[in-house]
């Protein structure tokens, strides 16, 4: 599930907090990564559980008709169409899917119901979602897609729900749109397969590897790469330095040192891009040319050694 740019973004916020706060061990801050990396695969299931949560309105406001009194002619014949949403039905009655939201405790109950409510609200006036309703088919690929446009439309840069999750779990943070991407590929796959394949947090074993070792690295040779830094930047001011490019400098050479077979190209280009989001304006400029100065200083040194064809050599 989690790619490694996005293992990247997850060591450097670990990195970053440690120059403040600190951590006793690499062990803790190893810990706290993988807490980070579990929360990511927690938020995929707890988005999902969103678009069962909607449904589970929607079936509440029909149930609440049918009792009136005086009910309106829509209220006793309502549209079921979404509630017999095919997706949404296999979700809520998937063992495995339940399980793990139970599990960790990923419902959307008590004070969540009331942004639920607001959204299903939200969700009916749409143009795409009456369209569906009105719509005489009924497959899957239909059901599927409509969940699809929940999810990007409603969902997607929400900044209600972005503070939700934010006061619900630090680890949450910036990795809603990646999530939304990732169900995004589920649903697809449960068009022509009628199931969904749930991820596992990583998405190869050996990222797993690449997360933890890097973090390691970055911390054990911190210093020295701080020194490296100050020694071939003019006028070094530690005070007015841009502490988040040090920290994503300084990682860049612990993954230029410690991953042989990654090309140096790629290992600065993706600092440089994290730079975009998580630095100044003039960040991309100053890491991409002093990562690749120094990277260049340290594989003459043989400090750097890539193995392989491709990759960069002195």
């Amino acid at each position: 599930m989690i790619n490694r740019r996005l293992i990247r973004i997850k060591v450097f916020k670990v990195l970053y907090s440690n120059m403040f706060g600190g951590f006793d061990s690499v062990q803790e801050a190893q810990r706290q990564l993988n807490l980070s990396c579990q929360g990511t695969h927690q938020l995929y299931f707890f988005v999902l559980n969103l678009m069962v949560a909607l449904r589970k309105a929607a079936e509440a406001k029909i149930e609440n008709g049918l009792r009136k009194f005086n009910p309106t002619v829509s209220e006793r014949n309502p549209n079921r169409k979404f509630i017999e949403n095919k997706l949404l039905t296999y979700l809520e009655n998937d063992t495995v899917f339940t399980t793990y939201c139970e599990k960790h405790a990923l419902s959307w109950a008590g004070d969540d119901t009331r942004f639920v409510r607001k959204l299903m609200a939200q969700i009916s006036e749409r143009e795409y979602f009456q369209d569906y309703m009105s719509s005489g088919e009924r497959s899957v690929a239909q059901d599927a897609e409509l969940v699809a446009n929940i999810l990007a439309n409603e969902v997607n840069e929400n900044e209600e729900l972005e503070e939700m999750l934010e006061e619900k779990s630090m680890y949450w943070m910036d990795d809603l749109t990646y999530v939304i991407n990732v169900i995004f590929r589920s649903i697809d796959m449960f068009k022509t397969r009628k199931r969904i394949f749930y991820p596992d947090t990583f998405m190869k074993e050996d990222d797993r590897e690449f997360a933890f070792r890097l973090l390691s690295v970055s911390m054990l040779h911190a210093d020295e790469y701080f020194q490296l830094i100050s020694r071939n930047v003019p006028n070094w001011d530690s005070e007015r330095f841009v502490a988040t490019d040090t920290v994503l400098i300084s990682q860049g050479l612990a993954e230029a040192v410690a991953f042989e077979e990654i090309p140096v190209k790629v290992t600065i280009n993706e600092y440089v891009e994290i730079s975009k989001f998580y630095s100044t304006q003039n960040s991309k400029v100053f890491v991409n040319g002093l990562l690749d100065k120094l990277i260049v200083r340290l594989t003459q040194e043989h400090v750097i050694c890539k193995q392989g064809r491709g990759l960069r050599e002195s």
